[in-house]
């Protein structure tokens, strides 16, 4: 394909970036051949020029179509480079949180630094069993596609994690393990899992550092290899490890630190414990404060030592030995604290000061001697041939001898821990397969890289070449399966790399060569190097600047290798010296970890049996016994790597590639450069490059038909798919060289499924176009006719509307003419009539005015006279007074001065004595003239005040006359003008009278004003009170308001509160009861797996003589064992179980007793929790049972109007009884009446009519007291249940009631009320009556119809009363059974098409067999009745009835009708029981519950009929009072129902079978128990069949539990027959054809969507659900139950379809919402024709409705956004955002949701509270109940088929 092609304007290229490594451009303009620039614009609008290589002509890389960028594998890409891997990796960890992809058969890994939930168990479910490409990237697809293959393909298998430190390496090989021990389980009790997990806190201390890129780095690579049994369950594990990182011990660069454990060790120094080791903080030992940053933020070494320490007590490494560990290790501290000290004398001696501290506390630890240890690390041993030398070192190789010395110590307690570890690990039974797990370092690369990254490169150039080779293998076993020619893919060979590192005279060989030399240094092996590889090896080169550095081309960079310190660390001295010295240590530690080293198993011995665990660390750690080591480190590690190489090519590789996105270690934050670099140096790319090299894009001929049909002419359809294909192929791709087409697939060259993207979307933008075209024509066209049409109306409209308004004009105008007219006259009028009123107005007022003022002037003048008079005479009054007054004065000073005078004298003449005589005589007489005197004016005084009081009276009566007379003169003051005469005399009265009136008014106005200031003030009183009240009642009515709100609020709170506590109380119970039968459901697993373990043990032991117990023996104990709540557990059991153990001392090693003890102390504590739990249910039922029975007792009382209709019936009865006992006295008479015995002869005619009479009235009897007696028991306990209220308060309250009734006049209401009821009940019974007579005609038909059949078969009765009786009975039945087969074919074959039918019918022919044969008991009855009163007559007749019988002839007999009622048979009364023998109990559960086939017994018998046989054994096992029966039946029932359970455990017919017999067993117990709650549905001849002697309650709760297990055990069958089907019928499955188109898919692909052979659809589903639901049915189950069961399957297929398209990305699409809703109604309408919407279990469906729902909407705007949130609360929010983050679009006419939308929604939900599980619970099981049904099916009635065996069952 030409690039002018591809290369077009808006085509979209990479080109090389700064920042971003690459970034993306737009062409501009067309590309033509010749061009040496390309004019692009990158996405921020910025045009570029990309120059193009003159010599190479090479353009830059393609971007792929937004379509294909997302997906799960990067070889589903069109264009494969590294651009593209790079922004399909960013867009996959970015924007949809995706942190794993698939590269081929690589799974890339970045790190998150974020906890994400896609590790939980139900993610490990959803996982397990799954194809590698079925579902999203993960580690466990890969940990599940290497599990399958090691059981598909018995080969091991191996999981390869690598990476940089930091990337997440040990956490992916975590996850790894953790899959592997939840799917397979363990063989042992023991979980290796957990123990694994344990000893990582225990490697990470020991292992792992703080480097400079990662604060946990693993400095040491690490295999496990995970062992499993035939079974493929897991037996134990192994860890190999590989270079442990010795020299950080005694040195670290800046910024790191030593190992963990160290810290660990200092910060935890105050623990008593630790007082011993002496230590110091980090900062003070010289080992852990070269990095100078002894501290990591947020982490704690006190908290993380006690971690280690826990995990060493959980792996078996007791105290002791963790305190020998934290010695040595303490010592290490304290030796690189040791100084040693050059001699000044002599410079190649050095010496250690005396009583150096440290030393001294080095050797108190180790327990070894302080001079020996301070001797031999200054000086060192040469032997020669026959002398032996001590030889001083010098300070620096002292130094180095030190540290070596160190370095070896802490190696070598590394692998003593290793070694533990693995034995912790080992595994108890014989490995088949294992699974390895290869956490090893990744490339390295830093500034100063040294022997270590060294190593570390070589070991992935060897894991780099391994990979290539299978990765190029896979390629070739593709191409030769499918059959396409192929040629060899040129990919890069890494061998040379590996030559040159360790092939003869290569680098490694050359190290050692330099190591063996007495004086060889780094430098001469620099010089080396350069002689053998410099301009030899285009891989070697030399640095410019440098002398001792080397450059290796590695496949991933060029590293630069410092030289200085390789021979040192190769050869990793240690002398023999010192060792001796710590070999002879008091330590028994140390002495074990300074054994004899040739007792330790080296890496190149080859790997030891597994099962022993005794393969060592492949680290060079053996001590040889010269005085250095043989093998050097670098040789010790290349057969590590050798012995790794041939274990891993000799397993299945799996490939996982950790990827660091940034060094700041920030949540989903992607660093370009940082990527490529660990894209390149991991292979990924390499993978990438030799996919491309091939055909990468491979399709299956049905996904490429349905993918690109569009670019298909009809006529190139055929029904070949695959020659359309290749026809279809050839015309759009012209080179046939860029794909070939194999046996069932097409494979395609880089870039050319773009290239027909690019035309599927060129042919659907221009059908779009098209589209478009016409219907915007359309529109158009619809729009011109719209506005033509409305302009049409308008016109019309517009000139209509004109025409009015102008008549509308024409009319005004002349209504405005005649208004005027008549307006004007009115005005003209109108100003007539004021002028004339005005005129007599003014004429009025002048003439009054004139009036007025002549008054005026006369009162005016009569005024002034008045005043005159008045004046004068007030003048003559003041001098009439000044004189009067001037003359008393005079007079009074005259007396004054003539008293005086008289006062002297009388002065003088008291002088003297007769004065005073004189003076007293008179004086007495003056006192009684006085007093007399006085007397008199008192007297006048009275007189007075008495003339005063009548004057006061006559004034105020004459005043008021007066006051009369004035206001008579007021009224008269007209006529008093008038008569002037009179006014002149009356003018002083008036004047006087005025004077008053004044008075009086002035009076009057003062009270007035204080009558007003009284009313003011009483108003503002009074309007204060209104406010106050007005106040007062708006504070009334807001409190009426507030109460009656608040009642409101109270009472809707009460019912909120009572409907939560309601709900509430509802989920705890549901709570309970799942927990409850989980419980449960695990003590059936432990009940299981004692059964397993008693079959192994008895499999294991040897058979000896003596008793021992049988089967029966051993399931009864098991039962008992079981249901200890029950009935009395023997002890014996576990001396039995001892006494086994004792005499087979071989057994124990087979048996685990401890998890045999766990397991007894667990079901105890199992059997505790559920007695609390049941007693809790049962005090629930309790309560719910009383509220019931008040409910009860309410109705009840309510039923009391109805007492006296049902007594009127029983008075009807009972007269009719006794009419019908008249009539059969008669009869009786009429029978033995003498005188007539001719007539009444057996064989008269008469005798027969009588004997019918008889016969019908016998029965009518019999009909009629069964109702009395039904009525009479209905009566009894009505008036029972309201006796105790009646006796009390019935009296009171009626004599109450009737006063009232008497007071208000209710006795004739209530009278009138009660005479309409009666009208009411008689035409109730009139219409009764109607209809009974209907029904009497049609029975009297039907009688007829029997008669003839009757007839016929007393023909046939005839027929066979002439054959031998043996004969006779057989032919009778015999014609039964052909007559009821006859019957059976026709309804068989009439209701064949429809089985629901066919089931109605025979449950309809049931109840009439039922019905029958309690009439044919009745019949029995009364012909029993009827022999007791014939033989009281019977002598009487007994001589005419031999000569009758005589005389009459055989024909005669053979046509009597009731000559069968005189045939002589034993009758008996059945009492719904069966006997049996105790020995044929056995029989009994083998015929019935072991042997018995379901399907027969659904299709031919009563449903539950094997539940109604095991109560009737029970009744007469109660009946005879035989408990050891009733518990050796009820035992070996379950018993017998759990065995064939287990045996046909996935038989869903079997399991539903016994579900519903189960539960109708549990039935039958209750509504027999005789408890009064389960009896209120019963016939009296039910209740008469009660258990007597035995209460079975704590039975029946068994046997529910039973139920719960066996539903429990029917829900995983569903689940196991519905899981295939689900995911393929409900998502992959194109149920509407044409919606969805395929997208291209990688190497790991699913098989198409479309129905082939072999895959499910949505019809299989449904089919499988009519199937069930069949069974179900046809076995009797309860609707209820078939509600639950049906609830819970669709739980499953929500849950499961939910889960699915939660993890796979290829679902989550707008057409994939549609088909998901299409499937759910489809659901939906199966529950509907199944009448089972009440069921539930639509809303279990919701979830997955919603998920749907949120793939259709719209995801743009807040408002979607907002509708979205309120959408969906079904699903969490991890739900909704992990769907959003997988939404693909399909074709490029959908648009990906934008990162801001999400966050959008995720602030929306942050408030929201819900799980933060990203899955459904598909394991979850709703808590099964089980409503009480009773049955209406009569025990006695119930016929044993012989087809079922059990004949020895006699019915009593």
């Amino acid at each position: 394909m030409a690039a002018s092609e591809l290369f077009t304007k808006f085509a979209r290229v990479w080109i090389p970036d700064t920042v971003d490594v690459w970034q993306s451009a737009e062409l501009l303009k067309d590309y033509k051949s010749g061009d040496t620039v390309l004019h692009l614009k990158t996405e921020d609008d910025k045009e570029t020029q990309y120059r193009i290589d003159p010599k190479t002509k090479e353009l830059p890389p393609l971007r792929n179509p937004d379509i294909l960028v997302g997906e799960n594998d990067l070889t589903a890409l069109s264009y494969l480079h590294e651009p593209a891997i790079l922004h399909n990796l960013k867009v996959r960890f970015m924007d949809s949180k995706l942190i794993y992809t698939y590269c081929g058969i690589v799974l890339v890994a970045i790190n998150p630094y974020e906890q994400l939930p896609i590790y939980g168990e139900d993610i490990i479910n959803a996982y397990s069993g799954q194809n590698m490409g079925d579902m999203d990237p993960h580690i466990f697809a890969v940990a599940e596609e290497a599990y399958k293959q090691m059981a598909r393909d018995e080969r091991n298998q191996s999981i390869i994690v690598s990476g940089e430190s930091g990337a997440g390496k040990t956490v992916s090989a975590k996850y790894a393990m953790r899959y592997f021990a939840t799917v397979s389980g363990s063989a042992s009790e023991t979980n290796v899992e957990e123990k694994v997990l344990a000893s990582n806190p225990i490697m990470e201390s020991i292992g792992n550092a703080k480097t400079t890129r990662n604060d946990n780095s693993s400095r040491f690579g690490k295999y496990i290899e995970i062992g499993f049994d035939k079974k493929y369950r897991i037996t134990g594990a192994n860890m190999r490890t590989y270079l442990l990182e010795k020299s950080r011990v005694v040195f670290q660069a800046e910024d790191e630190r030593n190992y963990h454990i160290l810290y660990q060790l200092c910060a935890s120094k105050h623990l008593p414990e630790f007082k011993d080791l002496r230590l110091g903080h980090a900062q003070n030992f010289n080992y852990t404060n070269f990095g100078g940053s002894p501290v990591i933020e947020g982490i704690d070494d006190a908290k993380e030592m006690m971690n280690t320490r826990h995990a060493c007590t959980l792996l078996g490494i007791n105290e002791s030995h963790q305190m020998g560990i934290f010695r040595v290790v303490a010592a290490v501290l304290h030796l690189g604290n040791v100084t040693i000290k050059a001699n000044d004398r002599d410079a190649e001696n050095c010496f250690i000061p005396p009583k150096t501290e440290h030393l001294i506390i080095f050797c108190e630890l180790l327990g070894v001697d302080y001079e020996q240890m301070a001797h031999w690390l200054c000086h060192r041993k040469i032997i020669t041939g026959s002398e032996t030398y001590i030889k001083p070192m010098p300070k620096v190789q002292a130094i180095n001898a030190r540290d070596a010395l160190a370095k070896h110590i802490y190696a070598s307690v590394f692998n003593w821990i290793v070694h533990h570890v693995n034995r912790a690990l080992r595994a108890s039974v014989k490995q088949h397969s294992f699974i390895g797990v290869l956490d090893i370092y990744g490339f390295e690369t830093f500034e100063i890289n040294s022997f270590e990254q060294f190593c570390i490169n070589y070991a992935n150039e060897k894991l780099q070449q391994q990979f290539n080779m299978h990765v190029f293998k896979l390629e070739q076993e593709e191409y030769m399966k499918e059959e396409i020619p192929w040629t060899l893919i040129d990919f890069y060979d890494n061998q040379p790399c590996i030559n040159l590192i360790e092939a003869k005279l290569g680098i490694l060989d050359l190290l050692d060569e330099e190591c063996k030399m007495p004086k060889g240094s780094d430098d001469t092996w620099a010089q080396k190097l350069y002689n053998t590889h410099l301009n030899k090896c285009a891989l070697f080169q030399k640095p410019r600047m440098s002398n001792r550095a080397f450059i290796i081309k590695h496949f991933a960079d060029q590293v630069e290798y410092q030289c200085e310190g390789f021979l040192e660390k190769n050869k990793d001295t240690v002398y023999e010296e010192q060792i001796t010295v710590l070999k002879a240590s008091k330590l028994t530690l140390l002495a074990e970890l300074f054994q004899d080293e040739k007792q330790v198993s080296s890496p190149t011995d080859g790997r030891p049996p597994f099962a022993r665990a005794t393969v060592k660390s492949a680290k060079p750690r053996a001590l040889q016994p010269n005085k250095e080591h043989k093998k050097s480190v670098g040789h010790q590690f290349r057969n590590s790597l050798h012995l790794l190489m041939e274990t891993l090519n000799a397993t299945t590789p799996h490939y996982v590639r950790c990827i660091k996105p940034n060094d700041d270690k920030l949540a989903f934050t992607f660093d370009p450069k940082r990527a490529v670099q660990q894209l390149r140096a991991c292979g990924v790319l390499e993978t990438i490059r030799i996919s491309a090299a091939g055909f990468p894009s491979r399709w299956t001929y049905q996904e490429f038909f349905n993918r690109y049909r569009v670019l298909m002419k009809q006529k190139d359809v055929l029904s070949d798919k695959k020659l359309t294909c290749k026809n279809v192929l050839e015309k759009l791709i012209k080179d046939q060289d860029k794909y070939q087409f194999g046996k069932t697939k097409i494979f395609f060259r880089a870039g050319q499924v773009a290239y027909l993207e690019k035309l599927r979307a060129d042919k659907l933008r221009v059908a779009c176009i098209r589209i478009q075209k016409t219907i915007r024509s359309w529109l158009q066209r619809k729009k011109y006719l719209r506005m033509r049409s409305a302009a049409i109306t308008i016109q019309r409209y517009v000139r209509g509307y004109q025409a009015r308004c102008y008549a509308q004009f024409l009319r005004r105008t002349r209504a405005a003419t005649l208004i005027q007219k008549y307006q004007r006259m009115y005005a003209a009028r109108q100003k007539f009539l004021r002028f004339r009123s005005a005129t007599i107005v003014i004429q009025s007022f002048i003439r009054g005015f004139r009036g007025r003022r002549q008054y005026k002037a006369i009162l005016r003048e009569q005024k002034a006279t008045i005043l005159q008079k008045h004046m004068r005479g007030w003048m003559a009054k003041r001098k009439y007074r000044r004189t009067h007054h001037a003359i008393v004065y005079l007079q009074c000073c005259y007396r004054r001065m003539m008293a005086k005078r008289e006062l002297k004298k009388l002065k003088i003449e008291a002088r003297s004595v007769e004065h005073y005589k004189t003076l007293n005589i008179g004086m007495e007489n003056k006192i009684v003239q006085l007093q007399c005197k006085v007397n008199n004016q008192t007297k006048e005084m009275k007189s007075l005040l008495e003339k005063l009081v009548s004057l006061e009276s006559t004034y105020t009566h004459e005043t008021d006359k007066l006051r009369t007379e004035v206001d008579k003169l007021r009224v008269n003051e007209g006529s008093a003008k008038v008569s002037s005469n009179k006014i002149t005399c009356l003018m002083e009265e008036i004047a006087i009278l005025r004077k008053e009136l004044t008075e009086t008014q002035a009076q009057k106005k003062r009270l007035e004003e204080s009558g007003n200031k009284y009313k003011a003030e009483t108003d503002v009183v009074l309007s204060q009170l209104t406010e106050q009240n007005a106040l007062l009642k708006s504070e009334k009515d807001d409190l009426n308001c507030r109460i009656q709100v608040q009642a409101k609020e109270i009472t809707e709170t009460m019912e909120r509160q009572n409907e939560e506590e309601t709900k509430q109380l509802q989920v705890d119970l549901n709570d309970e009861r799942s927990r409850y039968q989980s419980l449960l459901n695990e003590f059936c697993k432990l009940e299981e797996r004692y059964d397993n373990l008693k079959e192994e043990m008895s499999l294991v032991s040897i058979t000896k003589p003596g008793h021992r117990r049988t089967d029966s023996t051993h399931s009864s104990n098991e039962s008992e064992y079981t249901y200890n709540s029950l009935l009395s557990s023997e002890p014996g059991e576990s001396e039995d179980v001892t006494r086994r153990t004792e005499e087979y001392p071989e057994m124990k090693g087979a048996l685990d007793m401890s998890l045999f003890l766990k397991l007894q102390k667990r079901v105890t504590e199992l059997e505790q929790e559920k007695q609390a739990l049941q007693e809790e249910l049962d005090a629930k039922e309790e309560q719910a049972l009383r509220s019931k029975k008040e409910a009860e007792d309410q109705q009840l009382m309510a039923r009391s109007t109805e007492l006296e209709y049902e007594s009127l019936k029983r008075q009807e009865l009972e007269s009719e009884n006794k009419k019908l006992k008249n009539e059969l006295n008669e009869l009786h008479r009429a029978l033995t009446d003498k005188s007539a015995p001719q007539a009444t002869a057996p064989g008269a005619p008469a005798y027969k009519v009588l004997l019918d009479h008889l016969n019908a009235a016998t029965e009518e009897l019999e009909v009629r007291k069964e109702e009395v007696l039904i009525l009479r028991s209905q009566l009894v306990s009505q008036k029972e249940a309201v006796a105790c209220k009646e006796t009390m308060t019935e009296p009171i309250l009626f004599l109450e009631d009737v006063r009232k009734m008497k007071n208000q006049g209710e006795i004739t209401q209530a009278f009138v009320g009660l005479k309409e009821t009666n009208r009411l009940l008689e035409s109730q019974l009139q219409g009764q009556k109607k209809v009974y007579e209907n029904e009497l005609e049609i029975l009297r038909g039907e009688v007829q119809n029997l008669k003839e059949e009757i007839n016929r078969q007393q023909q046939l009765l005839a027929q066979n009363l002439q054959l031998p009786p043996e004969a006779r009975i057989e032919a009778s039945l015999q014609h039964e059974i052909t007559r009821l087969t006859n019957e059976n074919l026709y309804y068989e074959e009439l209701y064949a098409d429809d089985p629901m039918k066919y089931q109605f019918y025979r449950i309809s022919l049931y109840k009439r067999i039922i019905d029958l044969m309690e009439q044919l008991e009745k019949q029995d009855k009364t012909v029993r009745k009827l022999k007791k009163q014939l033989k009281v007559f019977a002598k009487k007749i007994g001589e005419l009835e031999v000569g009758q019988t005589e005389n009459v002839s055989p024909a005669q007999l053979a046509d009597e009708p009731i000559r069968p009622v005189n045939i002589p048979r034993k009758e008996k009364d059945f009492q719904g029981m069966l006997e049996y023998k105790k020995d044929d109990e056995l029989k009994l559960i083998k015929n019935l519950i072991l042997e018995l086939k379901p399907r027969g017994v659904a299709v031919n018998l009563i449903p539950g009929l094997p539940a109604y046989i095991l109560f009737m054994c029970v009744r007469h096992a109660d009946y005879i009072n035989d408990d050891q029966r009733v518990r050796s039946l009820l035992t070996s029932t379950i018993n017998g129902i759990k065995k064939i359970l287990k045996k046909r455990s996935d038989d869903f017919e079997i399991v539903s079978f016994w579900l519903s017999n189960t539960s109708r067993f549990l039935h039958c117990l209750k509504q027999y128990s005789g408890e009064e709650a389960f009896m209120k549905h019963n016939t009296p001849r039910q209740n008469d069949h009660c258990l007597r002697n035995f209460d079975l309650a704590e039975y029946r709760q068994v046997i529910s539990d039973l139920a719960i297990q066996i539903y429990q055990q029917l829900t995983k069958v569903l689940e196991n027959a519905l899981q295939p089907m689900i995911v393929s019928g409900m998502l992959e499955h194109e149920t509407i054809q044409g919606v969805s188109g395929q997208k291209p898919t990688g190497l790991r692909k699913r098989t198409s969507s479309v129905a082939d052979e072999g895959t499910y659809t949505l019809d299989s589903i449904v089919r499988q659900l009519n199937n069930f639901h069949s069974i179900m049915c046809q076995h009797g189950m309860d609707p209820e139950l078939i509600k639950q069961i049906v609830k819970q399957i669709f739980y499953i297929i929500g849950a499961v379809t939910l889960n699915n398209l939660l993890l796979r990305k290829d679902m989550c699409s707008w057409s994939k919402g549609m088909q998901i809703r299409y499937n759910v109604s489809q659901l939906e309408e199966w529950l509907r024709d199944k009448n089972l919407q009440t069921s539930g279990a639509k809303e279990t469906l919701e979830p997955l409705i919603q998920a749907a729902q949120l793939l259709q909407v719209k995801k743009k705007m807040d408002e979607d956004a907002e509708a979205i949130c309120s959408m969906c609360n079904a699903i969490t929010t991890a739900q909704i955002v992990k769907v959003l983050n997988l939404y693909t679009p399909v074709n490029e006419f959908e648009e990906r949701v934008t990162a801001s939308f999400i966050r959008t929604i995720q602030v929306r939900l942050q408030n929201r509270k819900d799980s933060p599980q990203l899955l459904m619970d598909a394991k979850h099981i709703f808590p099964v109940t089980f409503p009480f049904n009773p049955s209406s099916l009569a025990l006695e009635s119930i016929q044993i088929p012989g087809s079922m065996n059990l004949g020895f069952l006699l019915r009593v």
